[in-house]
């Protein structure tokens, strides 16, 4: 199997980070979570970040984490839900890695946040139409990224797991 990187992306609450430890292991690959790779570069989590940088500043400092692990080689990455919106991290993730899409519908993201606290965009008593809206956003974004698109309800995680792995093997 060759040694590239594999980027996971979709919407929050897809199962990004969850999946991506679980493959990271079964490959005996590094795993990476570029949210958390943000809290601790920047010594805050992401709610304080959006608090006092508002949503720029933190897609500024993303931008910087997906670059700087773009450049490795042979890891699993589990990307926040709006790594997207930014052209430059689509190109990063585009050029040294294959893309998964992890899909889910606003339903499943609904009951996957409903206790998390730590998502800013989901602090809102409108949350159904929040990821609605960046569903709708966002979707096209992910589909044409992907290298593969994969169906977090229909499956379980080790069938995902194993549907990736099969496509590496190919390549």
């Amino acid at each position: 199997m060759p040694l590239t990187n594999i980027y996971l992306v979709g919407p929050m609450g897809a199962g990004k980070s969850t999946l991506g430890r679980m493959l990271a292991k079964e490959l005996g690959l590094p795993f990476y979570d570029s949210d958390h790779e943000v809290e601790a570069r920047t010594g805050a989590n992401i709610p304080w970040i959006f608090d006092v940088e508002g949503e720029k500043g933190f897609r500024q400092r993303e931008r910087q984490v997906i670059r700087e692990l773009c450049e490795e080689r042979g890891i699993v990455l589990a990307t926040g839900g709006g790594v997207v919106t930014q052209k430059e991290n689509r190109r990063h993730l585009g050029t040294n890695g294959l893309v998964v899409y992890l899909k889910a519908s606003v339903d499943a993201q609904l009951e996957r946040t409903m206790k998390d606290k730590q998502r800013p965009l989901l602090q809102r008593p409108d949350r159904r139409e929040v990821l609605e809206n960046l569903l709708e956003e966002r979707e096209p974004l992910y589909a044409g990224l992907a290298d593969l698109t994969l169906d977090t309800e229909r499956y379980s995680p080790k069938s995902l797991i194993n549907e990736i792995i099969r496509l590496l093997e190919q390549n």
